[in-house]
């Protein structure tokens, strides 16, 4: 099994930008643009590999490859964007992987292009931004190059990404280390771990509360430590734990509503089930039905959203109350756009810089609205 932080370490340190490996600061699949040039990467590491695994590594300055790292994504449908775009699209992993300099709000995004199954090019299936659909996209060197249709994919990486896989691969030691560095860092909210079929280590941590007859956990953190994988992270969340001697499940709420009236929903279930000769999957399912609510109340809170992002924009000081009502704006033009006000998302998406600039508070709910966004558009 491969320890996916040594594996970055491994190809940060002995490999530049090449046709199997690309590095990146950020991406943004939240707009068109962002969106396209993540599929342009994914089209072309694709067709430039198709007998070996290719890697994109977020979170690293392009210059220096100094390790900075990005806020957790836990887009378990990017899957869905890549089908919906792509024709032949490969298998794709993306995985949160900590690292111990960074803060616990950071970390280091890997996505995994997967080889090949039939020696099919991948292609564009649609325009998208200023690619049109049938194109192709290679790499040369570090760049991602549009190509003629009928060019033959070739196999030239197969034995650098095995070496490199084979120098990554996790001991004892790095699965005790992380088992001993989980339990000492998340110390203040009660951690635990638990071995599965005799192989697997997964580390958990949450604040406990109990609402009737539910439990449920908040600043929740989820580890699998065989691989140094992050597969949970939040500071907001409600998450239900439970597990046998198969599987380890994860019921991910968000509490919604207007004008304090809150009620937690299901937002997503995740099963990670283990199997013999140290093999594991991970299976996401959206559980998410939006609340629905009187179109004249939100017709309300729609046109007050808009007063107070005005009022920012504008530059104006806010009152105690506004301050206050602020904090639920990402949220109720979540609420609004769910209930078929399309204005709403454009206006959500338009207040990113606002809030961004206003505090870290409201930005973090912004980025968890879009999150939950996300979560339902691509499933």
């Amino acid at each position: 099994m491969i320890n996916k932080r040594l594996l970055i370490k491994n190809l940060l340190a002995h490999n530049d930008e090449s046709s199997f490996y690309d590095k990146k600061l950020k991406i943004n699949i939240g707009n068109k643009e962002g969106k396209a040039k993540f599929l342009k990467h994914i089209c072309a590491l694709s067709n430039s590999n198709p007998n070996n695994n290719s890697y994109i590594v977020i979170g690293v300055d392009d210059q220096y490859s100094h390790i900075i790292g990005v806020d957790f994504f836990d887009d378990s449908k990017i899957q869905n964007l890549v089908n919906a775009y792509l024709s032949h699209p490969p298998i794709i992993q993306y995985e949160n992987i900590p690292f111990p300099h960074l803060g616990d709000d950071k970390v280091v995004g890997l996505v995994t292009i997967r080889p090949k199954e039939t020696q099919e090019i991948t292609s564009l299936r649609k325009n998208i931004w200023k690619y049109y659909g049938g194109n192709v996209f290679f790499r040369e060197g570090s760049m991602s190059m549009p190509k003629v249709f009928d060019i033959e994919l070739t196999d030239s990486n197969s034995e650098i990404v095995a070496s490199i896989e084979a120098h990554s691969r996790n001991n004892i030691k790095y699965t005790l280390d992380g088992v001993f560095d989980f339990m000492a860092q998340r110390k203040d909210y009660e951690p635990k771990y638990k071995v599965f079929k005799e192989y697997f280590v997964i580390c958990w941590s949450g604040q406990k509360k109990t609402l009737k007859t539910q439990t449920f956990y908040s600043r929740v953190d989820i580890a699998l430590i065989n691989e140094q994988v992050r597969l949970f992270y939040s500071t907001l969340d409600a998450v239900e734990i439970s597990y046998d001697n198969d599987s380890f499940k994860i019921i991910e709420y968000v509490n919604l509503g207007l004008n304090g009236q809150n009620t937690y929903y299901q937002l997503e279930k995740t099963t990670i089930t283990f199997g013999n000769n140290a093999i594991y999957s991970i299976d996401s399912q959206l559980l998410f039905k939006p609340p629905q609510y009187d179109k004249k109340i939100l017709h309300h809170i729609f046109n007050a959203n808009n007063a107070l992002m005005d009022r920012l924009r504008q530059g104006k000081s806010l009152t105690a109350s506004q301050l206050n009502d602020l904090k639920n704006v990402p949220a109720t033009y979540l609420i609004c756009y769910f209930n078929g006000f399309e204005a709403a998302l454009t206006q959500l998406q338009a207040a990113k810089p606002l809030l961004h600039k206003h505090s870290d508070e409201v930005y973090a709910l912004y980025k968890e609205s879009m999150r939950i966004l996300r979560k339902a558009k691509y499933s």
